[in-house]
């Protein structure tokens, strides 16, 4: 595996071949390590970025201990054969100056959910995105679709800086509990992982009575049985899975997806689930 930190390398070495990237903030988990696995079987050569992206962080607390594993993420991407790490510092990335573009034209979709919450936090994914899609020119990108609001915003970003890159959005892996892997799960306790394993039991109680109960019904419930755990609930939506405009009860007609942000021992987790 060739390690590169600038992009004028990068480009050199990736020129004119065929290429799958898998973009992370580090942190690397099993998550991860199936994009990169997905990417292999896909595309000749793959190509993992490590950046902790200080645009995207609207609480400086949170970006401040953003877990940094980076031996053991290069060891654990030798392990999979991934090709390239493009490993980056902030001025590589940032040379003008640590700021969002804040111009990408993403309608209402920054402005509920994770946008409501995190203000300017997509402003700055799209920067740092459309910045390593210039650096990697990959053919496919790589997402999770744990991050579902994210991977809707990254296709119209795609779309309005008109690449060519095709996205492959991958489900959400799991452990045994149902807890969504995540790197933030590194900061909870063993007893608070098991907590946050009923996030997960929630959404799916929510899909399975979709049926015969009504939404506000339901979220009301889990919002209980999450405080009974000491999870409190940031929001428990339902959208639209396509264009994620919010809805106020199921909908057999339409695609649906149930999603959930919430904190256990001061750790801010995400979740979702698609019902129809």
């Amino acid at each position: 595996m060739y390690i590169i930190q600038t992009k004028n390398k990068l480009l050199e070495i990736l020129f004119k071949k065929q290429v799958g990237f898998v973009p992370t903030m580090g942190a690397l988990h099993r998550g991860h390590l199936n994009l990169i696995q997905n990417s292999k079987n896909e595309n000749p050569f793959t190509v993992c970025s490590i950046f902790v992206n200080p645009t995207q962080f609207n609480n400086t607390n949170d970006f401040i201990h953003y877990p940094k594993t980076i031996e053991n993420d290069i060891e654990l991407l030798y392990s999979i054969g991934c090709d390239f790490l493009f490993l980056p510092t902030t001025s590589e990335m940032y040379p003008d100056g640590i700021h969002s573009k804040n111009d990408y034209p993403l309608g209402e979709m920054e402005n509920v959910f994770e946008g409501y919450f995190r203000p300017g936090h997509f402003q700055g994914v799209c920067t740092i995105v459309d910045k390593l899609i210039q650096c990697v020119l990959p053919n496919n990108l790589y997402l999770g679709e744990k991050d579902f609001q994210q991977c809707l915003v990254i296709k119209k970003l795609l779309d309005y800086i008109q690449s060519n890159t095709q996205i492959k959005i991958c489900p959400t892996l799991r452990e045994g509990s149902g807890l969504a892997i995540s790197s933030r799960n590194a900061r909870l306790s063993e007893v608070g992982k098991i907590k946050a394993a009923n996030i997960f039991q929630c959404l799916t109680n929510i899909k399975e009575n979709s049926h015969n109960h009504s939404f506000e019904t339901l979220k009301n419930n889990c919002i209980q049985k999450l405080l009974a755990h000491n999870i409190e609930t940031e929001y428990l939506s339902l959208a639209n899975a396509i264009n994620l405009s919010p809805m106020n009860d199921f909908d057999i007609q339409t695609e649906q997806v149930v999603l959930f942000a919430g904190y256990l021992e001061n750790v801010r987790l995400i979740d979702n689930m698609r019902i129809h």
